[in-house]
């Protein structure tokens, strides 16, 4: 049996037009593909992510988010300038795990957990982390003496 050889209406309109040239001069013309290279099945959303600036770490469920958070202590601490402010991150975080343990489940499989941060034990890794990055002491002969700490207004009307 011999197929029917008719040109379908869509099939004519793309010969005519590659026949009259419209598809000469547009961008990419020659060149393979972005993405399909790799055979990646996601490469739309990949390529779609980058093109917008969007992180890939906001398209996580909560508890993932949770973990990554987790896995960062203490040197995602390191910056925070007080030991109240370390422990109020650290208790934030943990009733954030709680509220995500709180959450209804549905369906037999047991969902993934966040765990609890040890305050306790991340103050003391975030002291000694700190203490690791201070700048060294300088000698104590070649120390100046503090310049006077002028006010903010002053400062301001200087600039």
């Amino acid at each position: 049996m011999s197929t029917p050889s008719h040109e379908g209406w869509i099939d004519r309109q793309i010969r005519e037009a590659i026949e009259r040239g419209e598809f000469d001069d547009l961008p990419g013309a020659g060149k393979p593909l972005r993405g399909l290279e790799d055979r990646d099945p996601d490469w739309w959303v990949k390529q779609l992510m980058d093109r917008e600036g969007l992180d890939a770490s906001d398209a996580l469920p909560p508890v993932f988010r949770l973990r990554r958070e987790h896995a960062g202590f203490p040197e995602s601490l390191a910056e925070v300038g007080t030991e109240a402010d370390v422990r109020e991150i650290l208790r934030d975080y943990n009733q954030r795990v709680l509220a995500e343990l709180r959450r209804p489940t549905f369906g037999r499989a047991s969902p993934p957990l966040a765990p609890r941060a040890d305050v306790e034990v991340l103050v003391q890794q975030w002291r000694e982390l700190r203490a690791q990055r201070a700048p060294a002491p300088a000698d104590e002969g070649e120390t100046e003496p503090p310049s006077p700490r002028r006010s903010w207004w002053r400062r301001l009307l200087r600039r």
